[in-house]
């Protein structure tokens, strides 16, 4: 099938639509409108994609503005590193931050880590992180652990009611506490955290406050200002849509200084030839350095103007209401649990479920490898469960065969 998959792939990107121009919204036929958006997705014809948490397709605009800077540089022989200036301005738009506050960075691991390697921690220290992280946000602080003596201390995401995180928090912060990480969207069951209470929290008790945003930057519309929190991670390959190898951090303008950049070269300062000494760059750039391809971060803004054109709160408003459609049509089916927030705040456009009647592995590689459905196992936490993410190229079509399917495989057992 997934070599069928990759025909159908490269068939369609040489057609797709490479415009942005889409249709004006009716709330009268909304389908019009998804269907116009859905048409910028070179997703392969037998593959019904829901795995966007894991990776998420760039629509054929984005893929045409990355092919054109790279050729272009390539043409002329150059690095391209003024163009970058622009894709900041756009990155802090939409994040809600200042351009010096953004820096570009691979993914969401590689800004979690130049935060967990950059701030002056000692043995004993402790650092407080939800236990849903994901390895990306976990791993940096491990290392810590394991070189520095750093405490990390966890607490189970409480997915009922918002307040109940902060509890959880509040009993685990002695006078040691020194750093407080959650993820804006917890990656195993698709919780929403309670960024805003979780920042003030910190800055009332003088505790850094550092996001792992992988899953929220392009799920749901939110202000870096307006949270508050010190530092914020993101992947730009999930949720935004923009190329591989593309990520944001940010870190408040007022708090740079106490985050010591991992790796440094040319760009992230200024030596000083007849001292020696090197100043390091008074805004975000001292975490960047070297060559790099400014095709990445352009594709990225490139993606984040397309979700801005669609409208943010539109695009978590279609996200939520493909997962509520989903969930009521996975309700008939016997032995079917759903482990993620429905309803309020903590709600998401993931959810997350398991069944007593099959293990989660096998309904995993049943549906993909037999029926095209790409979701994602959850094995986390000994959840053994199957996770579901809806973004603006998904159908309720596709999420109605998707129920259908699980239905059919779980019958026949």
């Amino acid at each position: 099938m997934m070599g069928a998959a990759g025909l159908g792939l490269a068939a369609r990107t040489a057609g797709a639509a490479t415009s942005a121009e889409l249709p004006a919204f009716d709330a009268a036929k909304p389908h019009v409108y998804w269907e116009a958006v859905r048409a910028l997705y070179p997703l392969a014809p037998d593959l019904k994609y829901f795995n966007t948490g894991g990776l998420g397709p760039a629509a054929a605009p984005v893929l045409a503005r990355t092919e054109e800077i790279t050729r272009r540089l390539q043409a002329n022989v150059e690095h391209g590193h003024d163009q970058m200036g622009g894709a900041r301005t756009t990155l802090a738009r939409f994040l809600g931050a200042d351009p010096a506050e953004i820096s570009f960075v691979r993914n969401a691991t590689e800004g979690n880590s130049i935060v967990a390697t950059g701030l002056k921690l000692g043995a004993g220290d402790e650092v407080i992180l939800e236990s849903h992280a994901h390895p990306g946000g976990w791993y940096p602080w491990a290392q810590q652990q394991r070189l520095r003596g750093v405490v990390v201390k966890t607490f189970e995401p409480d997915s009922k009611d918002p307040a109940g995180n902060i509890t959880r928090i509040r009993a685990l912060c002695t006078a040691r506490t020194r750093v407080v990480q959650v993820s804006h969207v917890t990656a195993p069951t698709g919780i929403v955290m309670p960024v805003d209470e979780i920042a003030r929290f910190c800055r009332e008790r003088g505790i850094w406050c550092h996001l792992d945003g992988a899953q929220s930057a392009g799920m749901i519309p939110f202000s870096l200002r307006t949270i508050g929190c010190d530092s914020f991670a993101t992947s730009g390959h999930k949720w935004m849509g923009g190329p591989l190898e593309t990520g944001v951090l940010y870190v408040r303008k007022d708090r740079q200084h106490e985050v010591a950049p991992v790796h440094v070269g040319s760009y992230s300062g200024e030596l000083d030839e007849a001292t020696g000494e090197l100043a390091i760059a008074n805004d975000a750039l001292r975490y960047e350095y070297g060559t790099r391809t400014p095709a990445a971060p352009l594709g990225l803004a490139a993606a984040a103007e397309l979700q801005e054109r669609i409208g943010r709160d539109r695009v978590f408003a279609h996200g939520r209401a493909l997962v509520k459609h989903f969930v009521a049509r996975l309700a008939p089916i016997p032995g079917v649990e759903v482990l993620s927030p429905l309803d309020g705040p903590l709600a998401g456009s993931m959810v997350t479920f398991r069944t007593s009647i099959m293990p989660h592995d096998v309904l995993f590689k049943r549906l993909f490898y037999s029926h095209g459905f790409r979701c994602r196992p959850v094995s986390e936490q000994k959840l053994n469960a199957l996770r579901v993410s809806m973004h603006v190229f998904n159908t309720p079509a596709e999420c109605d065969a998707l129920a259908e399917t699980a239905a059919d495989i779980l019958r026949r057992v």
